[in-house]
């Protein structure tokens, strides 16, 4: 099984759609030019972070930022996962994430489910659901390197979504987040080192640069993680990328001398899902 190189582009996030869209490109063309076979975005990165935006920024399926990413994608013969931007279908917006191959071709698409409404006391207020709607499917994409799992930023926090994209077979988890001052320092690391240990898979979560002058500002600290919990990236608040070399054979090997999937009591316990919650792209 080959070894892949993805590249977390950890970009700073402007209110001029037009501009974010040629940083994202600027980074793109770099990270492939330096070897990367996959790119990632962060969370919303073509609009800031503002439940007021979502609507305003929405834009249909095959609107400007799909089109773009397309071809970015060909251009640079390079997979993308294109963070994440609001998507409109009729009267709702999403918050999605599209995925490419080499060629420009669409082989993913995610709806965040777990919409992040939270009021935590002398800290962060956020309440997606005033604008957006949820999805309702878990997403595995294929390459000639493997199957990864896809989710959106609080979608992660849920167990059952990154064990769940493992039993389709995910030997990585790309989680486009924006998790903030308050909830990114507690949780953010841990998070992610969790959640490789419990599934035996690389995650990687990629972020927007922090900006304080911001309405929501993000974290940022971009991370990639091991099957055996070792952190191999950790970016810091500032924008630039990092290229991680994710070896799926480590995975096998992991897996095999520790066999936590398979000592799993299923005579005891399951973990049931309907057989059309997950899109397997």
């Amino acid at each position: 099984m080959k070894s892949v190189r993805v590249a977390m582009i950890q970009m700073k996030v402007d209110e001029d759609k037009k501009r974010n869209l040629e940083t994202a490109g600027e980074y793109i063309r770099k990270v492939a030019d330096e070897g990367a076979h996959m790119a990632v975005l962060p969370e919303m990165f073509n609009c800031p972070y503002k439940t007021d935006n979502f609507p305003v920024y929405a834009e249909e399926e095959d609107g400007e930022t799909v089109i773009f990413l397309s071809k970015m994608a060909m251009e640079n013969g390079i997979y993308l996962v294109a963070g994440s931007i609001p998507e409109r279908e009729g009267d709702k917006v999403y918050n999605t994430s599209f995925v490419f191959d080499r060629n420009g071709k669409r082989i993913g698409k995610h709806r965040k489910m777990h919409l992040f409404d939270i009021d935590v006391e002398g800290g962060q207020y956020f309440k997606e659901s005033d604008t957006l709607s949820p999805g309702n499917s878990l997403n595995v994409f294929d390459t000639e390197f493997g199957k990864f799992g896809l989710c959106i930023c609080y979608d992660f926090r849920f167990p059952e979504v990154g064990r769940i994209l493992v039993e389709k077979g995910a030997m990585a988890i790309i989680v486009p987040a924006a998790f903030n001052m308050t909830t990114g320092p507690a949780h953010w690391e841990i998070m992610f080192r969790s959640r490789a240990l419990d599934n035996q898979v690389y995650t990687i979560g990629v972020a927007p640069a922090r900006d304080l002058n911001a309405p929501y500002i993000s974290y940022g600290n971009s991370i990639a993680v091991s099957p055996w919990g070792n952190v191999i990236e950790r970016m810091d608040e500032k924008e630039g990328y990092r290229i991680v070399t994710l070896d799926f054979d480590y995975v096998n090997k992991v897996r095999n001398e520790l066999p936590l999937l398979k000592h799993r009591r299923r005579d005891i316990y399951s973990l049931v899902f309907t057989k059309d919650s997950c899109e397997n792209k």
